[in-house]
């Protein structure tokens, strides 16, 4: 394969990856990947003003697209190659596709990851079938070392995303969509290294010339959008959707989507919390950051797409059940569900009951009471209650802190940025 993608960088990247390239792979992976449902959202139609019909990739065994790419990459090898064995470097989906098919073919799978990698991730992945080495402090040292594993044993590498052969394999997500419905306006496709983008709208260019494509990236790695568009903007920090924090998208890919893609969106972390927290509330589905990417982009873009027929793939839903449950709670605080109060009181007997007296006039539920009377700035009779309440909306919170208010109490209300 190494040889193969060295005579492939020399020609032009939209001839190296086709529609028959594309159909080539479904072929070959056929029965072997989840040929995941496509539905239309009711809710997310009426809520957006666009016809959304969503694709469920996180129902792939391994929970996201990245199986298709990975397994025609495998299929590709001959049978030297197969028995050195392939290497990967990789902490997020592309390692779990990688382990699982190579394990389910008999080919070693070798994944290298930095040493900061959680131990979930190290542990899923050795549960379908990977090796892992943990090398370095970041992708970029552990990458490195993967390029040198690769020529010490000599392994082919599989890329996550800049090669032909894995584009191919994720472009056929397009062609079982348009297969399914061939009325797209407009296909809606997260972007971090651009393999997943650059299958699709190869698929949807052929069979489809004037349907739009928009690609999706997070605010924080605007890293291919800086590509194409020459807006070089900041790239890092912390993002929930780390499936497509990418700094250095690929060369192959940014040269298709740079011909084939209309627009690339940036999306605030505000935005994709509310996303993932929508999917689960009205679908009942568990997507990670970059599988709400695409949700997050229509909302956020409303004028865009109102009175389009919209296809979204939901690319992956390997997210941590903490940071999950992080994710719920912050989003019913932005809606105005959850609040938490900071209210100065006097210390002194039944100040804390006549506050509560309030709360359950206007029905707000209190979760939790926090009582400070050391670390302020208060004079030593006077304490801050911190009380963290539920209600139905927004509303009921404000008509609760403005009652406190017209009775004397100072109020302030904590807030998400």
């Amino acid at each position: 394969m190494n040889e193969a993608s060295s005579v492939r960088a020399a020609a032009k990247a939209t001839e190296l990856l086709t529609l028959d390239d594309v159909r080539a792979a479904a072929a070959r992976i056929e029965g072997a990947v989840v040929r995941t449902p496509m539905l239309r959202s009711q809710t997310l139609s009426e809520i957006s003003g666009a016809d959304i019909w969503l694709k469920f990739e996180n129902h792939q065994f391994t929970a996201a697209y990245k199986e298709r790419g990975a397994l025609n990459a495998l299929l590709h090898l001959n049978e030297e190659q197969r028995a050195r064995g392939v290497i990967a470097a990789s902490a997020g989906n592309h390692s779990q596709g990688l382990s699982y098919h190579g394990r389910r073919l008999g080919v070693p799978v070798t994944i290298v990851m930095p040493q900061t990698t959680p131990s979930v991730k190290v542990m899923q992945t050795e549960s379908v079938g990977g090796n892992v080495t943990l090398f370095g402090e970041t992708f970029d040292e552990a990458y490195a070392h993967a390029r040198e594993l690769e020529k010490e044993r000599g392994l082919t590498f599989v890329h996550p995303f800049d090669d032909p052969l894995v584009a191919a394999g994720q472009g056929t997500v397009a062609l079982e969509m348009i297969e399914d419905k061939d009325d797209f306006d407009c296909l809606v496709v997260p972007i971090g290294g651009g393999g997943l983008m650059s299958g699709m709208a190869t698929v949807a260019r052929a069979l489809k010339p004037d349907i739009e494509m928009v690609g999706v990236q997070a605010e924080l790695y605007p890293s291919m959008y800086s590509a194409v568009t020459g807006d070089e903007r900041p790239c890092g920090g912390d993002t929930l959707a780390e499936g497509i924090a990418v700094k250095a998208p690929g060369q192959f890919t940014r040269q298709i989507i740079a011909e084939l893609v209309d627009d690339v969106l940036l999306v605030p972390e505000a935005a994709l919390e509310h996303a993932v927290a929508l999917l689960l509330q009205i679908e009942k589905t568990v997507v990670e950051g970059a599988g709400a990417a695409g949700l997050a982009a229509i909302l956020s873009n409303p004028d865009k797409f109102r009175g389009k027929t919209v296809g979204l793939v939901l690319c992956g839903g390997n997210i941590d059940t903490r940071l999950l449950a992080n994710v719920l709670l912050r989003d019913l605080a932005r809606s105005g569900r959850l609040a938490r109060l900071q209210i100065v009181l006097q210390d002194r007997p039944g100040a804390l009951f006549k506050v509560m007296r309030e709360f359950n006039e206007h029905n707000v539920n209190i979760i939790e009471i926090y009582h400070q009377r050391i670390f302020t700035t208060l004079p030593a009779k006077g304490l801050t209650a911190e009380i963290e309440c539920e209600a139905r909306d927004g509303e009921q919170i404000d008509r609760l802190v403005n009652s406190l208010r017209d009775k004397g109490y100072v109020v302030e209300m904590a807030e998400l940025a």
